[in-house]
């Protein structure tokens, strides 16, 4: 565990950037498969690499949201717009993740539709609600969680959360 969080110490955009190639394409792979109930692929090789380094970009994107969001939530905090107990422990996570789910998760999911188009040949948003809806019911929960983590730590979380969404989305496909 010390040398996993040393390597994402020192290397914090590349740790987020593998970390989300890795299990964010593995979820959509799991996704896929589920859906099709056999081991599948959801594109064609070259296709894969490209969502690869959609995810690694995302993994970045990421990693600049968080700090982002944990400065305007500390912000929120700092002018008396927050009440207190959003400043610690669970209170500081919720907060964190409400504020990361409603003001940059749709933006980002937006960014990784038009990966996806990119890579994919496609156009249109089909199903961006649905995926906007995750921000509340899985998300929230889900980074509440991350946000009480240390920070070494989150990133990786936020990536294997990924992988149980994707899980998640192909068991309930239809």
């Amino acid at each position: 565990m010390q040398t996993y969080i040393q390597w994402v110490t020192q290397n914090p955009l590349l740790s987020a950037a593998i970390q989300f190639a890795i299990l964010g394409t593995l979820g959509e792979i799991i996704s896929f498969s589920i859906y099709r109930k056999k081991l599948a692929i959801p594109c064609t090789g070259l296709q894969l690499i490209g969502k690869i380094l959609a995810w690694a970009l995302l993994g970045i994107v990421i990693k600049y949201g968080f700090a982002g969001m944990k400065g305007f939530t500390q912000a929120l905090l700092d002018h008396h717009l927050l009440p207190l107990f959003l400043g610690s422990g669970l209170g500081w996570a919720f907060a964190v993740s409400v504020f990361t789910n409603i003001f940059f998760g749709p933006q980002m999911m937006a960014f990784h539709r038009l990966e996806d188009n990119f890579i994919l040949r496609q156009k249109g948003f089909a199903g961006i609600t649905k995926a906007w809806k995750t921000l509340i019911w899985f998300w929230i929960p889900a980074h509440t969680i991350t946000f009480m983590l240390p920070t070494d730590l989150q990133i990786g979380l936020a990536a294997a959360w990924s992988l149980v969404l994707g899980i998640i989305m192909g068991a309930t496909k239809r």
